[in-house]
């Protein structure tokens, strides 16, 4: 008997959770940045039901609170009666029901969080994050799912998702596919166009000194490159989302499309300009890395918890590490465009103390925590900057022992075709990926380099594509306090204290205002006021500290007036031409043809 019932009660929860989940948004009070959302559940034989919104969105791995903006909440059966509920932690509430039931919740949503790339709406448009407006139940939360909104007729939506059954609704076949494919809806530009049998989508929000042919010329070119790593691609059309904003800035991936946030005037130059279009291929290689390939403790994403792995480094940093290879192969950027750019990585690192202290693996797997500021430069680094460069090296050191037949590349391939999701990979499996295509056991290097502080030798790394990392030609010494300022008034405020450095032992620290150098006012920045100085000068800092004007002695450090850059060396040698071209897909520029 005790067994019918429970094949009977097992039938009983089939047949509810058929029905899709409804979502409703009603675009309420756009000037006041308000909505409200209606959901619709299927019928639960459960004596309860739990519902959640999502504590952190994908792509960013930190705890955001996104319940706060939550009021009016109300639960109610199929024929409107109200539901008890109440809350059982910051971001769940339980209805009580006394039999199966539909249940129907509605709540008012706060969405003023543009920077976060969750929540906003205003009176131009609303971006749609579902981790900042849908709650879900664990129990429903593969089921299928639709999405209406209420908003003005002259808006239009778009989203990776299809289109349900009208131009502003949408169906997913679940909700994590609903919480990865964010929508843009309000006043916006739409253009669309095809590469290679893909559907493809640029959507610009807000007004700015973009340039629309060229954005579209190159993101042509960029989507091309996705066959250089990976043997197919998982989507049949993508979505490119602009918001050409006041201040809000980054971008984030998702399952088919992305968001993009740029001041409104940081377009048109050519360095601001790189600066989308490599955002553009960043979110474009997480397509593969991430949405279709992620490490385990990432698989599946927990949407109210802490998500754990020391592989965010592989997920972010070699993201950023691969789209110059893409830039560069698809002939979007120059020889000296990836120069510069690599430049920049390394001597952030090279400025970061941290590098000293924590390795990619530890900052991966403290992301969650990790603090920026001058501590945080001293004792720790990010997974996109180290992760870059850890990234770079295994990079070389394949390409340089295979002669330039294996590639990281080759390693993110076996990482889709392998561990494509359901499935998730783990060190273990990285390095066994390595032994099988290199023939070599990496767990020596990954222990030196992925697992400790990586101390990297860019001489002799560089030296092996034929590049070299050195000042350039007229570099003069000056005299350096070790640490950076900022202006504050008539006075210089230390932003930055490097850790172990002359300011340092002498005991300054961040937040001390400067106010002379040897009774000579401090000057505009660091670099002016030590201009009449020389290296070795032992000099008295005059600086306020809890508003008392205090003096030390310290010795002036060498430093110099430019910074080390990264080039081409004039002459490589063939060896040196044929890995350059392995490593980065075009000929070396002093290659002799």
């Amino acid at each position: 008997m005790k067994t019918k019932l429970s094949l009977l009660t097992l039938a009983m929860i089939s047949h509810f959770s058929m029905a899709d989940v409804q979502y409703r948004l009603s675009i309420t009070e756009p000037e006041h940045h308000l909505g409200n959302v209606d959901i619709t559940f299927p019928k639960s034989a459960q004596a309860h039901l739990d519902v959640q919104l999502a504590d952190w969105r994908t792509g960013r791995y930190e705890i955001l609170d996104m319940a706060n903006g939550v009021r009016f909440f109300e639960a109610n059966d199929s024929v409107g009666n109200a539901l008890k509920w109440h809350k059982v932690d910051k971001n769940t509430w339980r209805i009580h029901f006394d039999k199966p039931t539909q249940v129907k919740v509605s709540y008012q949503v706060y969405a003023n969080e543009l920077a976060m790339r969750s929540r906003h709406i205003d009176d131009s448009h609303a971006f749609i994050d579902a981790s900042g407006f849908f709650m879900y139940s664990d129990s429903f939360r593969q089921e299928p799912v639709t999405v209406a909104l209420d908003v003005p007729e002259q808006w239009r939506s778009v989203s990776g998702m299809q289109f349900a059954d009208s131009k502003h609704s949408f169906k997913a076949d679940n909700y994590d596919i609903l919480l990865d494919s964010p929508i843009e809806t309000g006043i916006n530009q739409l253009h669309k166009f095809k590469v290679d049998g893909r559907a493809y989508e640029l959507v610009i929000w807000g007004e700015g000194n973009y340039d629309v042919d060229l954005m579209l010329k190159d993101l042509k070119k960029l989507v091309k490159t996705g066959s250089l790593i990976w043997h197919n691609y998982p989507y049949d059309r993508y979505v490119f989302m602009v918001h050409a904003t006041s201040g809000a800035r980054g971008a984030t991936e998702h399952l088919n499309s992305t968001i993009i946030q740029r001041h409104r005037d940081r377009f048109a130059s050519r360095n601001d300009y790189l600066g989308f279009i490599s955002t553009a291929a960043h979110e474009f290689i997480h397509t593969w890395n991430v949405k279709n390939y992620r490490p385990t403790g990432l698989v599946p994403y927990d949407y109210v918890a802490i998500n754990y792995s020391e592989l965010l480094w592989l997920v972010e940093g070699s993201t950023s590490y691969l789209e110059d290879y893409l830039l560069l192969s698809a002939g979007i950027t120059t020889n000296q465009e990836f120069y510069q750019g690599l430049t920049r990585t390394v001597n952030r690192h090279m400025q970061t103390p941290g590098r000293e202290v924590q390795s990619v693996a530890h900052t991966s797997f403290d992301k969650w925590i990790n603090q920026g500021g001058d501590h945080g430069r001293n004792y720790s680094t990010n997974i996109y900057l180290e992760g870059a460069l850890v990234s770079m090296a295994l990079d070389i050191d394949l390409i340089d022992k295979s002669d330039g037949k294996i590639s990281y590349r080759d390693v993110h391939s076996e990482l889709y075709k392998q561990h494509k999701l359901p499935k998730s990979f783990d060190t273990n499996d990285v390095k066994r990926i390595l032994q099988q295509i290199s023939g070599r056991d990496y767990s020596g290097w990954w222990a030196t380099y992925v697992d400790g502080p990586a101390i990297l030798n860019f001489d002799k790394l560089f030296e092996k594509v034929g590049l070299e990392y050195d000042y350039p030609l007229g570099t003069k010494p000056v005299a350096k306090i070790e640490g950076s300022a900022k202006q504050a008034g008539a006075l210089l405020e230390l932003t930055h204290v490097a850790r172990g450095g002359n300011a340092w032992q002498a005991g300054l620290t961040a937040g001390d205002k400067l106010v002379a150098v040897n009774k000579h006012q401090v000057r505009k920045d660091l670099a002016t006021t030590l201009s009449i100085f020389e290296p070795g000068d032992v000099v008295t800092i005059d600086f306020i500290r809890r508003h008392k004007l205090v003096s030390l002695e310290l010795t002036l450090a060498k430093g110099f007036n430019n910074s080390k850059v990264i080039r081409a060396v004039r002459a490589p040698s063939a060896r040196q031409a044929k890995l350059y071209k392995a490593w980065t897909g075009v000929a070396h520029p002093n290659a002799k043809n």
